[in-house]
């Protein structure tokens, strides 16, 4: 019963949901430039030859089933994992433009401190559960120099505020969180250091249906407001087409489609993507 609730509601919202805030006007170069991106796990494909450019303030949706190479992209992406071939290259307001996968070890984790953010599924995995949810933000802003305890915790509370969660849990540990609030918790603890580009595995994935909405409206404002680059990672077409300016769909470790989200999702051109939409449409 709840299972048909669920494919009810997702299908009611892909009828309903409006098109994506108004995209970025291209900028002078992307952000993140990818070529010939490719990973093999020994013999078996985990993605082969993506290629895009992401601008400055655009969200990319990377769509397909499980299994279809959308995480092992986004891992390649933001230089968590090694690719077998292929470039990724960011525009850095520190560094200059940077290989990801050739620049030394501390710059990539420069950037992921600074001006990269990793939203994974499991909020777990993005947060220390044994730190108060207000030490999982100052840990951030101390990692880029913040030193000044007043300084941090008022950081610590502005950013609650902006995700939602009341200010009095500061002190609390994130395992007396709900799943959905672990979530704002992550979200908030990447954009406390004012990144430009965030990575999102899934970050709507094991969430009840009116927990991930209050989710996605909250993602939608913060992406619009901030300005920020996105690459989302998601198997709901539903959530790709809130949020995404452009999708690609994914199958067997190879793009077969790109383009506009409206025109992917309203007028699918491969029989997989037109397999995908139809699913949704007659759950």
């Amino acid at each position: 019963m709840e299972t048909s609730l669920h494919a009810a509601a997702t299908a009611a919202a892909f009828r309903e949901t409006p098109a994506p805030f108004a995209g970025p006007a291209p900028g002078p170069a992307p952000l993140l430039n990818v070529s010939g991106l490719t990973k093999y796990y020994g013999d078996m494909l985990g993605c082969r030859d993506v290629t895009f450019a992401l601008w400055p303030g655009e969200v990319m949706g990377i769509v397909g089933e499980s299994g279809s190479g959308k995480s092992t992209l986004l891992g390649c992406l933001s230089g968590r994992m090694a690719p077998s071939s292929g470039q990724v290259a960011y525009e850095s307001e520190r560094f200059g433009v940077v290989d990801v996968h050739r620049a030394p070890e501390p710059v990539r984790r420069n950037l992921l401190r600074t001006e990269w953010g990793v939203v994974h599924q499991n909020p777990r995995d993005g947060l220390r559960l044994a730190v108060s949810a207000g030490g999982n933000i100052g840990e951030r802003l101390m990692a880029v120099g913040a030193r000044n305890y007043g300084t941090i915790r008022a950081e610590a509370l502005r950013w609650l505020r902006e995700v939602e969660i009341d200010a009095t849990r500061i002190d609390h540990l994130p395992r007396t969180f709900s799943g959905g609030m672990q979530q704002r918790l992550q979200i908030a603890a990447n954009l406390a250091t004012g990144p430009r580009l965030l990575f999102m595995d899934e970050p709507t994935g094991g969430l009840d249906v009116s927990v991930q909405a209050r989710l996605l409206d909250l993602l939608r404002n913060l992406v619009s407001r901030l300005g920020l680059s996105v690459v989302i990672v998601t198997h709901d077409l539903a959530v790709a087409r809130l949020l995404a300016h452009r999708l690609m769909v994914m199958r067997r470790g190879k793009v077969v489609e790109s383009g506009l989200t409206d025109q992917v999702l309203d007028d699918p051109q491969h029989p997989y993507t037109q397999l995908l939409v139809s699913s949704i449409l007659h759950a």
